[in-house]
């Protein structure tokens, strides 16, 4: 659970950073991409994320820009990376605009439960990470480059003239 602020705000900027880092990895014709029929593609997971932050905050009582949980997924990578960016800027202006250090105390509800609004925070950033691992299931799948963000990917390591690790 956040306690601090600017702890979310610098954590949230990296994160938001290293999504945008995979986002752009993606290829229009990658967002079909599934593990199985009934899974989720490549493309709703990406949408999905963008989704997820104003659905989340704006539960909280802030007011962050972004797609409605119903828009349908786009067709293009650059509209989700672009909708991506917009509301993950949005968190951080609202959240360092709206919020002190002991509002993160407050509790709200979310999904029939209470939660402190730094326990919001942090879910939001656990969310977010636990997609993106998703995500790069299928985008090894479809042949696409993936990043590293805590480390470097297999394909990185080259950068540190290092072998990768098995």
């Amino acid at each position: 659970m956040y306690r601090s602020v600017n702890d979310f705000l610098e954590d949230w900027k990296f994160e938001s950073d290293g999504t945008l880092k995979l986002l752009g990895k993606l290829s229009d014709k990658s967002l079909q991409q599934k593990v199985t029929k009934a899974g989720r593609s490549l493309g709703r997971l990406a949408w999905h994320l963008a989704l997820t932050l104003p659905e989340m905050l704006n539960r909280t009582g802030l007011a962050v820009e972004g797609p409605t949980e119903d828009a349908p997924i786009p067709k293009t990578v650059k509209e989700i990376v672009e909708a991506y960016r917009k509301s993950a800027e949005a968190v951080s202006l609202q959240v360092k605009k709206q919020w002190k250090n002991s509002d993160l105390r407050d509790e709200v509800n979310m999904y029939d439960e209470n939660w402190k609004k730094g326990k919001v925070l942090l879910s939001l950033i656990l969310h977010q990470t636990h997609h993106r691992a998703q995500m790069t299931v299928l985008m090894r799948q479809a042949g696409l480059e993936v990043t590293g963000i805590y480390g470097p990917a297999r394909e990185e390591w080259k950068k540190f003239n290092m072998p990768p690790m098995e």
